[in-house]
């Protein structure tokens, strides 16, 4: 058989979610994000310009050469024998999320800035963050944290389970270079304004979905912790989301900046250059680096009811 049941599909969610929050991402592994990367590096360096057309070839020929792959690996094996292919599609679902990867990476941040260290805290923020870092106070350190644990909830877990639950590893695998395409040649500059717009405008489109569930999921998860408002993350949703100059990581960013009673988004300066995004959220109450915590806290709700959802339709399987 090539293809999955709804049933067999479940399971290797529930298995890749149970991987990622044991085991995360072992760098004695090959990742296949990586893979990606170096792909997508090496048609640039062969195919690049400064034209739309271009930057839409480049995103077809990712697209295809990585669904392709993941194909014939996934169903190649399950050919050879069915847990194999179980196997395989389980490992590289995985690797389509982060949560344990991402909980790590804040808590890295979190660390330092607990013992009074803000130099290695704005050594870690700069791992996970774009923005100039060597100048960032307390509050803009964790700033910078919780809008990344925020958005990265939509990209590293709830997309990729998502398009896992339509197509197993392929569609994963697809979602997650779309992903790392919008990452490396995404931006509005002069390099790639451009040739990246495809890259950027598919990632959109393929967030779409994702970013509006999650939004959902982080007032459900907010209604069971005394820290959080629901009601706040619901108008904020409705009231700062569209501001943002992304479609998509308003919703996430503004839902923990209203659960929490903060103020997220503002001032952050590029390479020198003052960058003014918009707010999302009343500041209720100044920053302050447990705020880093609650993120994760969220990120944590949110994770665990996806696989509340995954058993929940495993049990409805059987009934």
């Amino acid at each position: 058989m090539l293809f999955y049941s709804i049933e067999e599909i479940l399971w290797m969610l529930a298995a890749a979610m149970m991987v990622d929050w044991i085991i995360g991402d072992p760098k004695w592994l090959p990742h296949p994000v990586i893979l990606i990367g170096q792909m997508i590096k090496t048609i640039e360096n062969r195919w690049y310009g400064k034209s739309k057309s271009l930057g839409i070839w480049l995103i077809v020929v990712v697209l295809l050469l990585t669904t392709i792959s993941t194909s014939i690996i996934t169903f190649g094996l399950q050919f050879i024998h069915p847990w194999l292919g179980y196997i395989a599609n389980v490992w590289l679902i995985a690797a389509t999320i982060a949560i344990k990867g991402l909980k790590e990476a804040a808590l890295l941040v979190y660390t330092p800035l607990k013992h009074g260290d803000l130099s290695d805290a704005k050594k870690y923020v700069g791992y996970i963050v774009g923005r100039d870092t060597d100048h960032l106070s307390e509050e803009e350190i964790t700033r910078a944290t919780v809008e990344t644990v925020s958005e990265n909830i939509v990209d590293a877990v709830i997309s990729p389970l998502f398009y896992a639950l339509m197509g197993a590893a392929p569609l994963a695998m697809l979602y997650r270079a779309t992903n790392t395409l919008d990452s490396m040649v995404g931006y509005k500059n002069d390099k790639y304004e451009h040739y990246g717009w495809a890259s950027a405008r598919f990632d959109d489109l393929l967030n779409w979905i994702p970013a509006r569930f999650t939004g959902f999921l982080i007032v459900v998860v907010s209604l069971f912790n005394k820290n959080f408002n629901s009601l706040r993350a619901w108008k904020a949703i409705q009231q700062f989301a569209h501001q943002h100059p992304s479609p998509n990581s308003g919703i996430p960013e503004s839902a923990v900046a209203g659960a929490l009673g903060i103020q997220l988004g503002g001032r952050n300066m590029y390479e020198g250059i003052v960058s003014e995004r918009a707010r999302m959220g009343v500041a209720l109450r100044d920053l302050n680096r447990n705020d880093i915590l609650h993120s994760i806290h969220i990120l944590n709700g949110v994770s665990v009811l996806c696989a509340g959802g995954i058993l929940c339709g495993l049990l409805f399987n059987y009934l």
